[in-house]
C-alpha cells in the first residue's frame, strides 16, 4: 500500500486540502453518494384504528394501526423511498409456542399488505419471515425441550413467506437464522408460481445487545425466555459470516443483509467484496436509539450524525440501508 501511494505526489507540490476547500469540489470528488434511493423505512403495525402509539424506547417511532399505517406508506413513497419493511405487534392471545398466527393469512401483516397494496402504488414491501412476533416464547423459532427446532420452524417459516407473498408483499426477508430456510422459502415459492417474489436474507446476523428497542416495539421482551445465541451468529466471528452469506445466495437468496449495522462495518465490506451480491445493512433499534439519546441530550447534532453514519454504511459497501431515520433522511438529503 505504502508502494502504490509513494508516487501520487508529495507536499508542497500536492496539497491534498486543495479539493476540500470548497463545498462544490468536495461534492465534485467524493467518493460515496448517499441518496434517498438507499433507504428501507421500518414501520410497526398495530390493531385498532386511526391509533398510533409511542415506542418508548425509540423516540420519534410510533406503532401505526393500519389505516395510519398506509398513510406512512404514500409519505414515503412521495419522498423517494424505495421500499418499506412491515413489523407487527401481534395481540397476546394469539401468540403460541407453535406461532401459527405468523401464517395466518388474516393476521395483522398480511391485512396490513392487502391495504397498501390496495392503496398504494409505486413502493415496494418487504416482510419480516421470523417467528418472534407470534410465539409465545418470544423466538424467531419453535421451541422445543428449551432449544430451538431447526427443521420444524422452517416448516412454519414457509407458511409465513407464502400467505405474505400471496398477499402481495414483494419481498421476503427471513430474519430467524435457521439453517436451509432461504432454499425451503425459495423453493415453495417457485412451485406456487411466486418465482418473481424477492428475498432478501438477513444473512449475517448477529446476537446483538441493539435488538432491545425493536422487542418493545413488537412486544417480545417481555416472552423471550433466554437468548438466541443457539441461531443468530457470535460476534466474535467474521469468516463464519462469510459462510452464511455464501449459502444463502446459493440457497437463492436475491439480496443478503448485515444486522446490527455500525458495530459491524468490516463484516459489511467483506460480503461485499467477496460476493458482490445485492448487500442491505439494518440500522437497527439500539443503534437508532443511541443517536436520538445523544441528540437530545445535545451531544451530537442529529442531522449531522444520522448521515454520517448512513454515508459510513453506503462507504463500507451496503447497497441499501433498514433506517427508522429513513423519512428524516430523505428529508435531509432533498435540502442538500
Amino acid at each position: 500500500m505504502a508502494k502504490r501511494f509513494s508516487t501520487l505526489g508529495r507536499y508542497p507540490t500536492t496539497r491534498l486540502r486543495r479539493n476540500r476547500q470548497s463545498d462544490w469540489s468536495r461534492r465534485l470528488v467524493a467518493e460515496t453518494k448517499l441518496s434517498v434511493d438507499d433507504l428501507i423505512w421500518p414501520v410497526f403495525v398495530q390493531e385498532g384504528h386511526n391509533q398510533r402509539t409511542p415506542v418508548e424506547s425509540m423516540p420519534g417511532v410510533d406503532r401505526l394501526t393500519i389505516d395510519l399505517f398506509v398513510e406512512a406508506a404514500k409519505q414515503a413513497r412521495d419522498l423517494g423511498i424505495p421500499a418499506i419493511a412491515i413489523f407487527p405487534e401481534t395481540d397476546p392471545k394469539a401468540k403460541t409456542p407453535d406461532a401459527r398466527e405468523a401464517y395466518n393469512p388474516d393476521n395483522l401483516v398480511c391485512r396490513a399488505i392487502v391495504a397498501a397494496k390496495k392503496h398504494v402504488q409505486g413502493i415496494g414491501i418487504v416482510c419480516d419471515v421470523a417467528l418472534d412476533p407470534f410465539n409465545s416464547d418470544g423466538h424467531d423459532g419453535i421451541v422445543r425441550d428449551g432449544y430451538v427446532q431447526n427443521d420444524e420452524s422452517i416448516e412454519a417459516l414457509v407458511k409465513q413467506a407464502i400467505v405474505q407473498t400471496e398477499a402481495g408483499a414483494d419481498i421476503q426477508a427471513p430474519s430467524d437464522m435457521m439453517d436451509g430456510r432461504i432454499g425451503a422459502i425459495r423453493k415453495a415459492l417457485d412451485a406456487r408460481g411466486f418465482i418473481h417474489a424477492q428475498i432478501m436474507s438477513y444473512a449475517a446476523k448477529y446476537a446483538s445487545a441493539f435488538y432491545n428497542p425493536f422487542r418493545d416495539a413488537i412486544g417480545s421482551s417481555g416472552a423471550l425466555k433466554g437468548d438466541k445465541k443457539t441461531y443468530q451468529m457470535d460476534y466474535a466471528n467474521s469468516d463464519e459470516a462469510l459462510r452464511e452469506v455464501g449459502f444463502d445466495i446459493e440457497e437463492g437468496a436475491d439480496m443478503v443483509m448485515v444486522k446490527p449495522g455500525l458495530p459491524y462495518l468490516d463484516i459489511l465490506r467483506r460480503v461485499k467484496d467477496t460476493f458482490g451480491a445485492p448487500t442491505a445493512v439494518y440500522q437497527v433499534s439500539g443503534e437508532y436509539a443511541m443517536l436520538k439519546a445523544a441528540a437530545a441530550n445535545g451531544w451530537i447534532d442529529e442531522r449531522d450524525g444520522v448521515l454520517e453514519v448512513l454515508t459510513a454504511f453506503k462507504r463500507a459497501g451496503a447497497d441499501a440501508i433498514l433506517t427508522y431515520f429513513a423519512l428524516a433522511a430523505s428529508e435531509w438529503l432533498a435540502e442538500k
